[in-house]
């Protein structure tokens, strides 16, 4: 009996480490995200994109109430468009340029240079994230857009998101939102490499959805296993019973001899 019980603890310590590790890795994916970003990461060069600045809010005892994006002084945007959004007013700031730019035939010598989301209610509450859509173009043919943005909580305080790394493999603390510009196919005698940048597609999302789902089969994973620990306890506590049970009774010949 009391071997049983020893070994019944042994395996519940371990399902307990099973399952904590698990819960571990589920939290990692968030604590990786936990910064203004561009969202799609990039978009085709050339032409128009729909973006979304996704605004977590990382304090525990104040809302975010402002978002100011700031548009590259290097790199004009000719269209800058916003759409409403519910508990939120939205202005823009333009500046003159030095040199006209021409989008559609037409020279233009001012652009828009700032957006700023203001809360007309709560705004981003503690554990909760907000989209901000900003339709783009045209775009250049390629290369980076770097987005320095600022964001306000109710408490005052102001975190400038306008850092960027010369080393991609190293994170700064307050990193820019960047959006990636990627070159435009060819449309005539291109079929292969758009085949192949389809595939490079479906390759990274599929890849994407492995880091995504990750933490999902690890928790199932514990899941089966404390399942498995605890039926595997209770055989072990039935097998004397069933021993006695499986005895084979006397036969009338044993009991002549």
């Amino acid at each position: 009996m009391l071997q049983n019980r020893s070994k019944r603890r042994r395996i519940l310590a371990r399902v307990g480490v099973i399952v904590t590790t698990a819960a571990a890795l589920f939290a990692l994916p968030g604590l990786a995200h936990a910064h203004v970003t561009v969202q799609p990461g990039s978009a085709e060069g050339g032409g128009f994109s729909v973006v979304s600045f996704r605004v977590p809010n990382e304090r525990d005892n104040a809302n975010t109430t402002e978002l100011r994006v700031t548009l590259p002084q290097d790199q004009p945007i000719g269209s800058v468009q916003t759409t409403p959004v519910p508990g939120w007013r939205i202005t823009t700031a333009t500046r003159q340029l030095e040199q006209p730019i021409e989008m559609f035939g037409e020279q233009l010598d001012t652009v828009v240079s700032e957006v700023t989301w203001t809360a007309t209610g709560g705004g981003i509450r503690p554990g909760q994230f907000q989209d901000f859509d900003l339709s783009l173009g045209q775009l250049p043919e390629s290369g980076k857009l770097v987005f320095n943005t600022l964001q306000t909580y109710s408490s005052g305080e102001k975190v400038n998101w306008n850092q960027v790394s010369t080393d991609p493999s190293v994170e700064p603390e307050h990193p820019a939102p960047v959006l990636t510009i990627t070159p435009a196919a060819a449309d005539a005698g291109a079929a292969p490499s758009e085949m192949g940048s389809q595939d490079d597609q479906v390759t990274s999302q599929s890849g994407s959805m492995w880091v995504s789902t990750l933490p999902l089969v690890v928790s199932g994973a514990a899941l089966v296993l404390s399942l498995i620990a605890v039926v595997l306890a209770r055989r072990r506590n039935r097998r004397p019973a069933s021993a006695v049970d499986a005895a084979p009774a006397p036969t009338r010949e044993d009991v002549s001899v």
